[in-house]
């Protein structure tokens, strides 16, 4: 069993006391919309990975240059230092197969959002380099890693916070175990669970703990 602790959105400030040390992460995921300084905190509390994406809040993460890898005497590479970005990307942590797309729905000007065509065209390219990089068990993924969630999830009249169709096209051709977003904050009400097409999807604004 993995112990996953997944945040989003707004602090927790319990992270800050002995509450976070009591959840006994084996991994952290970050949904985005957090401070990187909070995540660098919880990262070097926890000692475990931590795999994140931007939300729509965040700023530009990614490097101009894919290919290119900075030198240590050169200038840190943006985001929360000790944790991994899986935007547009494949990771492996604490034995599970990661995968991630950050952003939302593009509703004013401003990294980290997208049209419905510019986040069909970034899952498509996600869902090609994961079939052409096979996992060794059954499961093409375990956990799908989004800001925004799927289409359905949210208000149908909320822009920003609508989701995305390409999330429900991914979780039908993949059938990860797990996709876990933020962006939607429950403000107080109980998160229902909820599951799509045999995939789990967890909220997790502002903190769940998840048990795989």
């Amino acid at each position: 069993m993995t112990r996953i602790l997944a945040i989003a959105d707004e602090v927790d400030e319990g992270l800050y006391t002995d509450k976070l040390a009591r959840f006994r992460p084996d991994l952290v995921v970050s949904c985005g919309d957090l401070p990187f300084d909070y995540l660098e905190y919880v990262v070097s509390r926890v000692n475990v990975p931590l795999v994140y994406v931007p939300g729509n809040h965040d700023p530009e993460v990614r490097s101009a240059d894919p290919t290119w890898a900075p030198l240590r005497t050169e200038s840190r590479q943006p985001g929360p230092q000790g944790c991994e970005n899986a935007d547009g990307r494949i990771v492996v942590a604490a034995g599970l197969r990661i995968a991630g797309l950050g952003g939302s729905m593009r509703y004013k000007p401003g990294p980290n959002q997208y049209t419905d065509a510019e986040m069909r065209w970034r899952a498509l390219s996600l869902e090609v380099r994961i079939r052409l990089n096979p996992a060794r068990g059954a499961r093409k993924l375990d956990l799908l890693l989004t800001h925004a969630p799927p289409l359905g999830w949210a208000a149908p009249d909320d822009l920003a916070h609508r989701g995305f169709a390409a999330f429900v096209r991914l979780v039908k051709d993949l059938t990860p175990r797990l996709l876990v977003h933020g962006h939607v904050h429950p403000y107080g009400r109980a998160q229902v669970e909820r599951n799509l097409a045999g995939t789990q999807i967890i909220n997790a604004v502002p903190t769940r703990l998840i048990e795989l």
